[in-house]
């Protein structure tokens, strides 16, 4: 018969192989960095048209906030034409500003998922449903890097894979980078390590994990963290604006990952007009003020990295 094994032993099994046997409750110093040698970035998330991409690089002018990456239609890449594609990317190329592109065909568009519209079917995650659906959004994002886009959001495993064997092959460009994404689910070292193996470049664990998990996530990979130091309502409404030093010191290197509002469903409809992201975008960059001005107070010897970073995937454009 079959003895079960002791917490111990299965706490050391898990550190045999890779993982922490236990969360990062010691909250030790991360010796990581980015290749600047800094120790966090800015992303603010929700630029939804090329107009809100120059409100983003305005008010980041204005406040001297850098800018690192935006997070961009998250209603769809698909509500934009090629021609609002390619101002976007130049737009960013100019101020040096990477763009993570969330592209259109994904599960709730899809016809057939009528477990989306349930509580408990929503549960179920963001995931493609058969090959049909991959290809689309594949395809969609063929019509990015075409407009010069090179970072893009992922969400299914079995996409990654995918995706990053096409990047391996040439068949899309090397320097295209993935970031998994918030939806995929990821709050463990354990998960972090097989989105990290699967070819992620950047992962955006669950919004409310801890410092003791971001710690046994940090111990147990090298990509960089997206973390939200401010997130929608709908998924909790956390503003750990006074966190940030400590996040940011068990943590890097990592995202201070910008995401306000009432709930994505809400904010990001493609039919709210341009000046409305507009405005919001310039609160998202208050935001990152605040968030820079607590870090220099508080934590001076956490380095920010300067706006433009070399090692940043910036657009490709002609």
């Amino acid at each position: 018969m079959f003895k079960a094994k002791h917490l111990k032993e299965i706490q050391a099994f898990m550190e045999k192989n890779g993982i922490p046997g236990r969360d990062g409750w010691s909250l030790p110093s991360s010796s990581k960095r980015f290749p600047d040698n800094a120790h966090y970035r800015i992303e603010v998330a929700g630029v939804e048209r090329s107009s809100n991409m120059k409100a983003l690089a305005d008010e980041a002018k204005k406040r001297g906030v850098p800018i690192h990456r935006a997070i961009c239609t998250v209603s769809g890449s698909t509500y934009c034409d090629m021609r609002e594609l390619k101002d976007m990317a130049s737009i960013a190329r100019d101020e040096g500003i990477e763009i993570v592109m969330v592209l259109g065909h994904r599960k709730s568009w899809d016809a057939g998922s009528k477990e989306m519209s349930s509580p408990e079917g929503a549960m179920q995650g963001f995931r493609h449903r058969g090959s049909d659906n991959m290809s689309y959004w594949i395809e969609d994002m063929m019509r990015n890097l075409e407009a010069g886009i090179r970072g893009f959001l992922v969400y299914d495993e079995g996409a990654l894979k995918l995706v990053s064997k096409m990047r391996e092959e040439g068949f899309i460009p090397k320097e295209t980078i993935f970031k998994w994404s918030v939806f995929g689910g990821q709050c463990s070292p354990a998960g972090a390590k097989l989105i990290e193996s699967l070819g992620a470049d950047t992962i955006n664990p669950l919004s409310d994990v801890s410092l003791p998990i971001l710690s046994g996530i940090r111990s147990t990979i090298d990509i960089p963290l997206d973390v939200y130091m401010i997130i929608v309502d709908s998924f909790g409404g956390m503003y750990r604006a006074y966190e940030a030093p400590e996040i940011t010191r068990v943590s890097a290197p990592l995202y201070f990952k910008i995401e306000p509002g009432t709930s994505e469903g809400d904010i990001y409809k493609p039919w709210i007009q341009d000046s409305w992201h507009d405005d919001f975008v310039r609160a998202k960059v208050k935001i990152a003020s605040i968030l820079i001005e607590i870090m220099n107070r508080r934590a001076p010897e956490l380095k920010l990295s300067e706006q433009g970073a070399k090692d940043l995937h910036l657009p490709a454009v002609d």
